[in-house]
């Protein structure tokens, strides 16, 4: 019973001191390996000094484990996707596909009351589904599209919202580096995550057009039409046709390739990869010096996502070897509003924890203690579960005060943008991201239809 006990405390002293170094400004990687290497050290003192119990962590030789599990992480055929999914969204950065599509949407929608708004909206979507990096997202489309929506009178709020939005759809709409990363956490396919996130995604996008469309209705002032825009003539539109298709292209070649089983992801990444590289190279904006920076750039952050996946790796282990996961499922378990319940709980940790930590620590800390409890235990669908955790965790990027997406459009914004702005032109994005979590709640199919349809 003392044993137990004992590491209890021990397991919520980790996640507290590890909240707490987070806090000082302690590099996560850092944090989480230093936490797990005291935690073990306190462990093996009691055992070795009062004969406790400490489960299955009795000595160095049972932490040195973590040597064969950094060695399957590095051998895991999944993640060798990642960089160049990484690789694929840094070089569409620099190809100007963005612009080109702003410049293109801008003239041909912003003849309308908040055409602006929505040609924002559009871009997102197809930056989302062709890079899945949410920080390159949102400052790109706040250098290309905030000067222009406030040059035409645009309420800086309804920008500010729009942007921060439609940019943080690359967290959820395929191919998504977080979605990748919890499948390999929780062992699933790949590919039948991303065919469950696909309907979300796209609803979300949907009704952020909505909400564009309905308040410009009621408040006109605050999306005026362009001023003097150029005539709607069948050029134009092929013009605005044409752009949109290299990055439709890219989708259907990365995404198509996947869902019809041409492709693994891995290939498909590579593909992607290739695929942005030939779109930059056809714009005129390959040059070594791009292909060294991008390169340099996916190098510091994959090594940076290993990195944390190596200290997450060894507080997982330390955690678990001291009870950790099933005092977390004692915990769920005792939950007295029953199994939805558990699930609903779970989503709000996950929104809330997404104020302070940033979605890889969550994904690798607290996805793989809950989600065995949630699927095995309580037999919701896996794909459903993941897919409505990765909606949490995205309007958590979008939450003041702390959501990372608006740190991301502050530090782009023009100086007369203000965080006040921001944190009120976000809200009712807010307010649709969490009904859109209701929907998916109330109505699992939007989830899991597409991958039954083609895995069953």
């Amino acid at each position: 019973m003392l044993g137990f006990a004992a590491n209890e405390l021990i397991v919520i002293g980790m996640l507290l001191s590890f909240m707490g170094l987070l806090f000082l400004g302690v590099p996560v990687v850092w944090s989480l390996a230093g936490v797990s290497l005291v935690a073990t050290i306190v462990a093996l003192q009691l055992y070795s000094r009062f004969e406790v119990d400490t489960y299955f962590l009795d000595s160095w030789r049972d932490y040195s484990v973590i040597v064969q599990r950094i060695w399957s992480l590095m051998e895991n055929g999944v993640l060798v996707a990642l960089p160049m999914f990484i690789f694929m969204g840094l070089m569409l950065d620099q190809s100007g596909l963005a612009q080109k599509l702003m410049s293109e949407f801008a003239a041909t929608l912003g003849r309308y009351r908040g055409g602006l708004a929505i040609a924002v909206i559009l871009i997102g979507i197809l930056l989302a589904a062709s890079t899945g990096i949410v920080g390159a997202s949102v400052v790109l489309l706040t250098t290309i599209a905030m000067p222009v929506m406030l040059e035409n009178g645009y309420d800086k709020r309804l920008a500010a919202g729009v942007i921060a939005s439609a940019g943080t759809l690359g967290i959820l709409i395929p191919p998504s580096i977080m979605l990748i990363i919890m499948a390999d956490q929780l062992a699933m396919s790949v590919g039948e995550l991303f065919m469950g996130a696909m309907i979300p995604g796209l609803l979300l996008g949907a009704c952020y057009l909505i909400y564009v469309i309905a308040a410009v209705t009621v408040k006109p002032e605050m999306a005026p039409r362009l001023k003097n825009p150029d005539p709607l003539t069948a050029a134009r539109l092929l013009r605005t046709f044409a752009a949109v298709i290299p990055p439709m292209a890219l989708i259907l070649a990365v995404l198509g390739s996947i869902f019809m089983g041409i492709a693994t992801p891995t290939e498909a990444a590579g593909i992607g990869a290739l695929g942005a590289t030939l779109l930059a190279l056809g714009n005129k904006r390959l040059s070594f010096k791009v292909l060294y920076e991008v390169a340099r750039r996916t190098t510091l952050t994959t090594s940076f996502i290993f990195g944390i996946f190596i200290g997450a790796t060894a507080f997982a282990l330390v955690m678990r070897s001291l009870g950790g996961d099933e005092m977390i499922a004692a915990g769920l378990h005792a939950i007295p509003f029953g199994n939805m319940g558990v699930v609903i709980t779970v989503l709000f940790f996950a929104f809330i924890a997404g104020f302070f930590l940033d979605w890889l620590e969550i994904t690798l800390i607290f996805l793989p203690l809950v989600g065995p409890v949630v699927v095995n235990d309580l037999g919701f669908d896996a794909v459903w579960f993941v897919v409505l955790f990765s909606v949490a965790l995205q309007t958590s990027f979008i939450t003041p005060p702390v959501g990372f997406s608006l740190f991301y459009l502050k530090g782009a914004s023009p100086a007369e943008v203000t965080t006040i702005d921001i944190y009120k032109g976000i809200i009712p994005f807010v307010i649709i991201q969490l009904a859109v979590v209701t929907a998916l709640i109330l109505v699992p199919e939007l989830v899991t239809w597409l991958p039954e349809l083609v895995y069953d």
